[in-house]
């Protein structure tokens, strides 16, 4: 009955999805509410970037529907479970209502960075609020248990980089919207494993809502107005609940998952492409005496541009890349310290960048 359920928030959200993007594209054209091409970005033409508005409406229709329905069956959620389920679901969804109003806020008029960055830290603020926060490393750097001064702080300043990594890594069609499918895919199916439903039902009812945004993304036709960006309101959201879902994963909580040294790289090796790329950047921007916040083209998917790739290509190969890590990290973890595979991860990643580095210099 869970699988079942859980296949039915999936549907609910591709539905919804299906059925509100193509009516967001012609409010989009009829108030001419486009995202204007300009020297840094790939794409010619008018296009809207009001997708992300059909996210968390959908995303939470889908959640509540299936969750009430479990009730209605008597399939209910588990009452020892209730005592941390209900504060987390709730104060995520604050957290989501906050960045989904900025998001739109930003898309339609534009917002200041610093107050986007401010709505940002309360909205990550609420996750620890509820009472969910890193509390563990599982040994990485020889760290394993955290108090909560040191927890709290360091869960919030991850969630706020998983949030704009996810939002800075949406360059090119299908990119945002394929890593964030690949990390929903794993987390939803580890939490169907652990038969962790609730947290599965809001893995998968994101990923269907992805699906035909996906689509109309990559595969929309410009002249035919039938294309969309997610804009900040999908790359905030998405990159809040993908936070939620990796630091519910990590979180030392026997009632939640059975203990588990490798929880925090395989909670957060989905994200690594984004998350890596996000520092990359930084690093290259300090050593260039560059301001932090300054725009330009040396993200992952720029470089795979800039070395003869296609749009659709460069966003094939790293999903691949990003489904790669994941993989092997996972098949990995039983057999390898979390240590040597974190720095293993590292030193793969610096390799590749080396390496796309030489052939985009030659070209």
């Amino acid at each position: 009955m869970a699988y079942l359920l859980i296949a039915i928030s999936l549907l609910i959200s591709i539905f919804l999805s299906a059925l509100i993007i193509p009516r967001v594209l012609v409010v989009a054209f009829r108030k001419k509410l486009f995202d204007i091409p300009d020297e840094r970005k790939v794409h010619s033409g008018i296009i809207p970037r009001l997708g992300g508005i059909t996210f968390v409406p959908t995303i939470l229709f889908a959640l509540c529907f299936t969750t009430g329905l479990r009730y209605l069956i008597g399939y209910e959620i588990p009452s020892e479970s209730l005592h941390f389920i209900i504060p987390e679901f709730y104060f995520m969804a604050c957290g989501l209502t906050l960045l989904y109003l900025s998001g739109i806020k930003d898309d339609l008029v534009g917002l200041r960075y610093r107050s986007k960055f401010v709505i940002q830290i309360i909205a990550a603020s609420l996750i620890p609020l509820s009472g969910l926060w890193i509390n563990n490393l599982y040994g990485i750097f020889g760290i394993y248990e955290l108090t909560p001064w040191l927890g709290i702080p360091f869960t919030i300043l991850l969630t706020v980089f998983i949030v704009n990594a996810i939002n800075l890594i949406d360059g090119i069609d299908g990119l945002a919207s394929g890593l964030s499918s690949i990390s929903l895919l794993t987390l939803g199916s580890i939490y169907v494993y652990y038969s962790q439903w609730i947290y599965a039902t809001l893995a998968f009812s994101t990923l269907g809502v992805l699906l035909p945004f996906f689509y109309y993304n990559v595969f929309g036709n410009v002249d035919r107005c039938k294309k969309i960006f997610m804009g900040d309101t999908g790359s905030l959201t998405l990159g809040y609940i993908l936070a939620f879902l990796a630091i519910s994963y990590t979180n030392n909580n026997p009632e939640r998952a059975p203990y588990s040294e490798g929880a925090i790289v395989i909670a957060f090796s989905t994200l690594i492409v984004p998350m890596f790329d996000v520092i990359r950047v930084i690093l290259v921007r300090v050593r260039n005496h560059k301001g932090l916040f300054n725009a330009d083209r040396n993200h992952i998917h720029h470089k795979f541009l800039d070395m003869g790739f296609s749009p659709r290509k460069a966003m094939i190969s790293i999903l691949a890349m990003a489904l790669s890590f994941s993989i092997i990290n996972m098949t990995l973890i039983s057999y390898v310290n979390n240590n040597v595979l974190f720095i293993t991860d590292i030193v793969v990643w610096v390799g590749l960048n080396l390496w796309f580095d030489r052939i985009r210099n030659r070209k």
